[in-house]
């Protein structure tokens, strides 16, 4: 007989989701007011920036505890590979323990942060001191920290929950021996990082290691939890979760089948024009998304088998559907682009314009393979139809619009960019809610926003995280460091691109794609400098390298939801990969050593 839910808990549930989605739509309503009333005479919210920043503090660590409660926290999931299910228990209480005991200790650090901004005094505009607001921190870490403990139970209850509160006070005493961090830094180093390799979030992994570094050195704790809230109150940063939202509700709409639709009717009469149809839907909706894990996940299940029943084969398929889920990336408005924009202080505008002509190659090279493909299946086309195309075209203009839009807004200079994010998940509403209606505003759209809100709170937690990483990075001077090694090695620009792309494809594969952004930029954008790389072009290489490691073996993260989403084992979804592996491989190094294709557009648009 299944368990009756506790009412407690649920409505406490109920209260968590609520202030989620008031979060999201206040994040909304602020720039979209703000870029509305600019004509009339600038008016504005006061305030408006410092609102924006506190909101996406608390949709970073609300999203964070809804996704510890849902279990969406990014992990490298190599627990689930161990055959014994002893071992795998086992592995899985030693996983969430040590991350509690890290979640724990970031929440102490939390509260200094707090405690710090509480002496300063300052509050938003209607007065509220700015240190109760973020309060949030601290205490959605603390539960977080209570929830992975709790869920340590399983399958021992009582057992593995006094395993995991036991490993939280024992991270308090060594934290209170004086001189431990010198004497057990490498312990404790070698500990979270197996805690990672057997499932625990890799946003604790980056955290964890970051408090340990900083504990080796006798630096405060709270040192971390500051770098996080340095991160949150960047002024481009909200536009994450507004894209975020915007794409989850296309991707809870039938917006995918109007896609397929016009795209059928557009390349349907080619040789291989099916494989060109995934193709271009997966860039699409990737760059609605920002992240190839939605667009895997929402159209896998429609594209998958449209490819089979035109006689393609599986392994083709296979390797079609996992290679394309990332083939947008670089095209506006993609969330990665913004990121790598603010992390390494490279205009947003100059980066979308330099992608443009690089992202088309990927996707055409791609698709060029489909189209050999299909000639080798003889797959079956169908005849062109202009009164179809048009038919689908006018079906999916709203969709299509999305990019078109904000593009429009941000590069004319009529709005921010993350007031053109407020304007493109206004627009999904109005057009998903009221215009098409595959989404109820009162009974489908709170739904919806939740489930941006688990993503973007693991995604912005896992930034966070990443930040105090980088922080640490810094202060021991890992940049001069590793700049002062390549320079006295590395004497060729030619030859510094040839090895980052070798780099980055490692790391790529391994980390996850926004904090490899935070961890690596950083190092990565003195070094160009130094060989007199242009920053654009680099950014450039820096993304289409880490979008070819989403499909790099054996932990790229495309390959982990293929094999989720299809129910494939990682060594054939490999086989599969591997001749897309080489054509997106050979698009990069022509990115890497044609930098015209970037540079070139970027003039040309005058910036």
């Amino acid at each position: 007989m299944p368990q009756r839910p506790n009412p407690v808990v649920s409505f406490l549930h109920r209260i968590e989701g609520g202030v989620l989605v008031a979060a999201f739509l206040i994040s909304m309503l602020l720039p979209l007011i703000d870029a509305l009333g600019r004509p009339f005479h600038g008016f504005s919210v006061p305030g408006s920036g410092t609102y924006r920043a506190q909101l996406t503090l608390w949709l970073a660590f609300l999203g964070g505890l809804l996704a510890t409660r849902e279990r969406r926290h990014l992990t490298l999931s190599t627990a689930e590979a161990i055959g014994h299910a002893g071992i795998r228990d086992w592995a899985r209480l030693f996983a969430s323990a040590v991350a509690a005991a890290a979640c724990s200790v970031l929440a102490y650090s939390a509260v200094g942060v707090v405690a710090a901004d509480r002496t300063q005094g300052a509050a938003l505009a209607f007065g509220l001191p700015i240190w109760i607001s973020e309060c949030v921190m601290p205490i959605a870490l603390a539960l977080i920290a209570l929830r992975l403990a709790w869920g340590a139970g399983d399958p021992w209850k009582w057992k593995g929950r006094a395993v995991a509160f036991a490993a939280i006070a024992a991270a308090f005493a060594i934290g209170a021996i004086p001189g431990a961090g010198h004497a057990l830094w490498l312990p404790l180093l070698v500990l979270v990082i197996a805690a990672t390799l057997v499932g625990s979030p890799v946003f604790l992994a980056m955290g964890g290691i970051a408090l340990v570094l900083f504990f080796k050195e006798s630096v405060p704790v709270s040192a971390v939890t500051a770098e996080v809230y340095r991160l949150m109150v960047s002024p481009t940063l909200p536009a994450i979760p507004l894209l975020t939202a915007c794409g989850y509700i296309l991707a809870e709409s039938n917006a995918s089948h109007r896609l397929v639709r016009f795209f059928r009717a557009m390349f349907g009469w080619m040789p291989g024009g099916v494989a060109v149809l995934v193709v271009a839907v997966c860039a699409l909706f990737t760059t609605f998304t920002g992240g190839s894990g939605i667009t895997i996940m929402a159209l896998g299940g429609l594209l998958y088998p449209i490819l089979l029943k035109d006689r393609y084969p599986e392994g083709f398929s296979l390797g079609l559907v996992t290679a394309s889920g990332s083939l947008g990336l670089l095209f506006p408005p993609s969330l990665p682009v913004i990121l790598y924009a603010i992390v390494a202080n490279v205009p947003a505008d100059s980066l979308y314009l330099a992608g443009l002509v690089p992202g088309t190659l990927l996707v055409l090279i791609v698709g060029l393979y489909g189209v050999h493909m299909g000639r080798k299946v003889n797959s079956p086309r169908q005849p062109f139809e202009w009164g179809e195309l048009v038919k689908s075209l006018w079906s999916a203009k709203w969709e299509l619009a999305v990019p078109l839009l904000v593009v429009a807004l941000f590069t004319s200079g009529l709005a921010t960019m993350v007031e053109a994010a407020a304007v493109a998940f206004a627009y999904a509403i109005v057009v998903e809610c009221f215009i098409t209606r595959d989404i109820h505003l009162f009974r489908g759209l709170p739904g919806v926003l939740l489930k941006a809100g688990v993503l973007c709170g693991s995604v912005l937690i896992l930034l966070a995280s990443a930040m105090g990483l980088t922080s640490w990075l810094v202060d021991a001077q890992i940049p001069d460091l590793l700049l002062g090694a390549v320079r006295a090695n590395i004497h060729s620009p030619i030859v510094f691109l040839l090895a980052l792309n070798v780099v980055l494809l490692v790391l790529g594969s391994v980390l996850e794609i926004y904090s490899a952004i935070v961890i690596l930029a950083p190092l990565v954008a003195p070094i160009g400098a130094a060989f007199g790389i242009d920053p654009v072009h680099l950014g450039i290489v820096f993304l289409a390298n880490l979008e070819l490691g989403f499909l790099f073996p054996p932990v790229g993260l495309n390959l982990f939801l293929s094999s989720s989403r299809f129910n494939k084992p990682l060594p054939e979804l490999y086989r599969h990969v591997v001749p897309f592996l080489i054509i997106i491989g050979i698009g990069v190094l022509m990115i890497t050593y044609m930098p015209w294709m970037t540079t070139g557009v970027v003039r040309l648009f005058g910036k």
